[in-house]
């Protein structure tokens, strides 16, 4: 009885296992089978964001057609300030600079007392949306910018007037702030605010950009998220960083000289 028992058991075991091996497969190949879908959708969803950022995203846009005729992307070298044609082997189309961001090979440590986004590591390469008028004079500038916030980073795309001071809208597409405090960063409303305040004061030397209470500079104020000190500290540092001398800002001279 005791060996039927055993036999019994050791069957089981054996389906048990057979099945974990062939459900593993399955899995492991639906997600081989699903990434390059997923991929897609992402790619999607950031090019929906950029147009959203550039004032170009109505209900009926067909995004993937808009994008390819009014966007031209291209990647720049924030230490060397060229456009390259690819980066670690992957192009425009692919290349991820929050993903470079995340690897020590693909990107530069933030000296430290300059970090105050809170970022770490910045992209020795990032990627850079123009659009274009039809005479091909700069319309709009996109840029990628993040931050620290009150629960972790705030990801967006703010986008730029020709004179690459004044901003057009800002979109804040990815954060874990919370609903009805920080999450406001997505309130049309609040977003509202930002057309038209400058980044910059006089001659583009400093960032007067800023988030607070009972704002009184109409060129450059915005006013803060009510009951949301931390994230408005945060959305306001990351511009100061972004558009500092640490990152985006000796691009955005070269680029007003045309060189």
């Amino acid at each position: 009885m005791a060996s039927k028992k055993n036999e019994s058991l050791s069957k089981t075991l054996i389906v048990v296992v057979i099945l974990c091996l062939v459900c593993a497969i399955i899995v492991s190949g639906a997600a081989v089978g699903l990434k390059p879908i997923q991929q897609r959708n992402a790619a999607l969803d950031m090019q929906r964001n950029v147009l959203d950022a550039a004032g170009l995203l109505q209900p009926s846009t067909d995004v993937v057609t808009v994008f390819n005729e009014r966007v031209d992307t291209k990647l720049i070298n924030l230490n060397t300030l060229e456009v390259v044609e690819s980066a670690n082997d992957l192009g425009p189309v692919n290349y991820d600079p929050i993903a470079a961001a995340n690897k020590p090979a693909w990107s530069s440590k933030v000296p430290e007392g300059k970090d105050i986004a809170g970022i770490g590591s910045r992209e020795d390469v990032t990627k850079v949306y123009f659009i274009n008028d039809e005479q091909g004079d700069l319309q709009t500038l996109v840029l990628y910018i993040r931050g620290n916030g009150l629960w972790g980073t705030m990801y967006g795309l703010i986008a730029l007037e020709p004179d690459l001071s004044t901003v057009r809208s800002v979109n804040f597409y990815e954060h874990s702030e919370t609903p009805g405090l920080g999450g406001e960063i997505q309130n049309p409303k609040w977003v509202a605010q930002w057309e038209g305040k400058e980044i910059y004061g006089e001659n583009n030397e400093e960032v007067k950009f800023d988030v607070v209470k009972n704002p009184s500079d109409e060129n450059h104020d915005i006013d803060a998220l009510s009951g949301a000190t931390l994230t408005s500290n945060g959305v306001d540092y990351l511009i100061t960083y972004w558009f500092s001398d640490q990152a985006y800002g000796p691009l955005l001279d070269k680029i007003r000289k045309g060189s």
